[in-house]
């Protein structure tokens, strides 16, 4: 239901859905939006043209334009995340006070169950707000990065860490080691998660199977593993499960296993091809061969599931430039992707002291620019050819540093 009238000198929209309530607030040329999922949380706010997201850990990113294009981002502090929702929530209980009173114009006006619904969020309170950021780190080890499109999934982790876990550029799960949960301790975690979110499940879209490379789980486990989310969520409705897998190595699946698994509900699998170039793969310290990823896409297409495969931007500076140019589309135009699948330009970002950083120091590789790293994105995706008859994959950048969950 969307609703729309005036609050104390305030243009104001109330949209509430089966998913969330949205509070629209402006004033000449002030505006201010907050979004609240079904158990209390607020997930995102809009404020004086600046963007907040906040994760279930408590964590906020803000990002805003400079310019038409070009735009910025900060992560809150602990205080500055604090104080932002204290000035969301009071604000949004003051509203709910006078919609109770009948102080606010709303045409329709709320029904009751609307009423209370809004009720129950206004009294979610800063402390049940630091109790669920408490409860988030019980119920789940760090969440290293999840594709854009699957930011507002229901993530399970099946495994934790990368098995992997050797490329110089990543640094997401260095902090544990691999390993895969039994079937008990994954039917506990999936009871947690569950618990945990409450009636702020309806928000989530998908389901993403975790860690890294959760895929990589060897089929007698991992079947029963996806049986047990089907047991506890309706797949189909919440929007089928999606997943990543390392295409370079591990467990080496077979289109008729792809098959299995799209049974129960996969829908895409990731992959983090990096680059078509042998070399500069062995220069990232990725196993394995591009064939190898043009291998596992050909098996997981033939087995009707969609795939992502992302592509490093600025891997390798200006010495690797041309040749990841050039063999990233040649291996790209091999894969047959369609409209149904994902390409990620994820630009690469080096941290000071990372094992890349000094590889690169050491061979004296000059790093790319903001702008050759745009340049080198269309540049590749300028030489991608697709079916007609198929369609063109949905092609996007992927910046880690604002991944929030």
């Amino acid at each position: 239901m969307v609703s729309i009238g005036r609050w104390r000198n305030w243009s104001l929209t109330l949209s509430i859905k089966q998913t969330s309530v949205t509070v629209s607030l402006s004033q000449g040329n002030n505006f201010r939006v907050y979004s609240f999922d079904l158990a209390g949380r607020w997930w995102t706010a809009m404020i004086d043209g600046v963007s907040y997201r906040r994760g279930l850990n408590g964590r906020v990113v803000a990002k805003w334009f400079i310019g038409k294009e070009l735009r910025d981002r900060k992560w809150l502090s602990e205080t500055e995340a604090q104080e932002l929702e204290i000035s969301i929530r009071s604000e949004f209980v003051i509203l709910v006070s006078d919609l109770s009173f009948h102080l606010a114009e709303l045409h329709p006006k709320p029904s009751n169950p609307d009423l209370d619904l809004l009720k129950s969020i206004a009294n979610y309170s800063i402390s049940d707000s630091q109790i669920d950021i408490n409860k988030h780190s019980q119920v789940y080890r760090p969440i290293g990065i999840l594709p854009p499109d699957q930011y507002m999934a229901v993530v399970l982790q099946a495994t934790e860490g990368c098995s992997f876990n050797n490329c110089t550029f990543c640094t997401f799960y260095q902090d544990r080691p691999f390993r895969i949960k039994s079937q008990k301790e994954f039917k506990e975690h999936i009871h947690s998660v569950k618990h945990y979110l409450g009636s702020g499940l309806n928000l989530r879209r998908t389901i993403f199977i975790g860690d890294a490379n959760a895929l990589v789980v060897p089929m007698k486990l991992m079947v029963p593993m996806l049986e047990l989310v089907n047991d506890h969520f309706d797949v189909d409705e919440i929007g089928g499960i999606f997943a990543f897998l390392d295409g370079f190595s591990g467990d080496k699946k077979s289109a008729k296993d792809y098959k299995i698994l799209n049974n129960l509900g996969v829908k895409r699998v990731y992959i983090g091809l990096e680059s078509g170039n042998e070399r500069l793969l062995k220069f990232l310290n990725k196993p394995g061969k591009p064939s190898d990823v043009l291998h596992a896409v050909r098996a997981i297409k033939s087995g009707g599931i969609s795939v992502g495969i992302i592509l490093l931007l600025g891997a390798g500076g200006r010495s690797y430039s041309t040749d990841h140019i050039k063999d990233s589309v040649s291996i790209i135009n091999q894969m047959n992707l369609d409209l149904d699948d994902l390409i990620y330009f994820s630009e690469l970002i080096v941290n000071e002291g990372t094992e890349y950083s000094l590889n690169a120091y050491q061979a004296n590789l000059i790093p790319l620019t903001d702008k050759e790293k745009s340049e080198q994105a269309e540049k590749i995706e300028s030489g991608f050819h697709f079916s007609s008859q198929a369609g063109n994959p949905h092609i996007s950048r992927y910046d880690i540093r604002e991944f929030v969950y």
